[in-house]
């Protein structure tokens, strides 16, 4: 299996050379030159498969320059009942009849972000000790990204993680939990700017070619390849709990910033999992949404991009969403280079001609948003009637996924933190503080380690090359 840049360049790689590259030369995305497909007697043969054993199917297919042997160890010691608190890994809950919540958020970080991190944290450290080489991981957080990659790189050998937050706007018990990190190899930026900025600048320094291979500088968003290639897992995990033969089929409901977590069911819906919808959920900030809707992506400025209730999805600038495009261009990259870098970066939005929008229909996708006083009913509904609590992101999740509901068809909607990351929503729907893990309590006073950074890429290049 080799990999291809979104935006034309025909260099192929191996799956080891671009999970230490990030972004393309050529500022595009790595994606695979095709999508294994999926037949029915392997369908069969996974469904009785360990979450671990499933993964290794899974990434085998995609990874053939790491060893068998080496890549179902790397595997077999990330998921474990020790690491995830039970078996099953991402169970599925039900909550009604034909409505599902996959449990992605029992890792140390407590969100979905960990499914992914904590095997790019091992894929990195097996990596570079084979060559004997070191990283400087460059990554940009809305609040979950940072927290799991800082848990699974802390303390990992040739490896240091320079992480941009958006400085204010992350939930206390967010800021905390990457904060309060004291390992040399971490080290925290909080950038006076939304979200978007902090990711704009790690795409600077990843196109800077001449200070990524001098610094080599890494990444840990869901640009990488390799962290939605892990993403995939889960989705045929959910399928096969939620069916009995693969005769079925199943729709999933994604809460969705960045485009990486539903584009892993893209891709999974594309190997040939039996898929009959994907939901795209937004919050107020519903660049995606209005997408879908209409075919024309619009880049929202700061001051347009609110500060919400589910903050990890105060995204307007989506960066795995061309990965999508690409496919939905049919791997048209002259297109693709087009609309992304031309047409985005000139004037911030692009509009599909009416024959590509229409093809958005061959590939399941739906969408809606969520707002404030939706999430406020959705957790007050849901535990009133389910006796769940879900955080603030996954109620997003929940309440597009009730518009999309079809008789006959279960519909999961994928967790995507627990309700202890966003306490204060909690108390201002339900009255009361959400339950924490007792290792977690008190976090917010622990003391903390970071430093504010302007919006400024050569003020972020000058740390990095006094530190890295």
């Amino acid at each position: 299996m080799k990999y291809i840049s979104t935006r034309g360049d025909r260099t192929l790689r191996g799956f080891s050379e671009i999970l230490l590259e990030g972004l393309a030369p050529d500022g595009g995305l790595y994606l695979p030159t095709h999508y294994p497909k999926v037949d029915a007697a392997t369908l069969a043969r996974w469904r009785g498969l360990s979450y671990a054993e499933l993964a290794f199917e899974v990434l085998s297919l995609y990874i053939d320059d790491i060893p068998g042997a080496d890549l179902k160890r790397l595997v077999s010691s990330t998921y474990t009942e020790q690491v995830y608190g039970t078996k099953a890994i991402t169970p599925l809950k039900k909550l009604e009849d034909g409505l599902y919540l996959e449990a992605l958020s029992n890792g140390p970080t407590l969100a979905f972000k960990d499914m992914a991190m904590q095997l790019l944290g091992a894929l990195f450290e097996y990596e570079l000790g084979r060559r004997g080489e070191s990283l400087n991981i460059l990554g940009a957080t809305s609040g979950d990204t940072g927290s799991a990659a800082e848990y699974a790189m802390r303390g990992k050998k040739g490896v240091k993680v320079f992480m941009l937050s958006p400085h204010g706007r992350m939930s206390p018990f967010q800021q905390a939990q990457m904060f309060s990190l004291q390992d040399p190899n971490i080290h925290n930026l909080a950038v006076e700017g939304v979200f978007d900025d902090c990711q704009d600048i790690v795409k600077a320094v990843s196109n800077d070619l001449e200070f990524k291979r001098r610094w080599k500088i890494g990444t840990v968003n869901s640009i990488n390849w390799a962290r939605l290639l892990a993403q995939v897992v889960y989705y045929f995990a959910g399928y096969f709990q939620a069916t009995k033969t693969n005769d079925e089929r199943v729709s999933f409901a994604v809460p969705s910033g960045n485009f990486g977590n539903i584009c892993a069911g893209h891709v999974a819906r594309l190997m040939g999992l039996p898929i009959r919808r994907l939901v795209l959920a937004t919050n107020e900030n519903n660049v995606l949404d209005e997408f879908f809707r209409t075919g024309t992506y619009r880049v929202r400025g700061g001051a347009e991009t609110y500060e919400t209730s589910s903050p990890s999805m105060d995204i307007s600038k989506a960066s795995n969403f061309e990965r999508f495009v690409f496919d939905l261009l049919g791997r048209d990259a002259v297109r693709t280079k087009q609309l992304f870098q031309d047409e985005l970066g000139a004037k911030g939005s692009f509009t599909l001609t009416p024959d590509e929008f229409a093809r958005i229909a061959d590939y399941g996708f739906v969408s809606g948003s969520s707002t404030h006083a939706d999430r406020l009913a959705t957790i007050r509904d849901t535990a009133r009637r389910c006796g769940v609590v879900v955080d603030t992101h996954t109620a997003d999740g929940l309440k597009v996924a009730r518009e999309h509901r079809e008789a006959g068809t279960p519909m999961i909607v994928l967790e995507t933190a627990l309700p202890a990351k966003f306490s204060a929503t909690i108390v201002e729907a339900l009255g009361r503080e959400p339950e924490r893990p007792a290792a977690l309590v008190g976090i917010e006073q622990l003391p903390k380690r970071f430093k504010v950074m302007p919006v400024d890429v050569q003020a972020v290049k000058d740390y990095i090359a006094k530190n890295g």
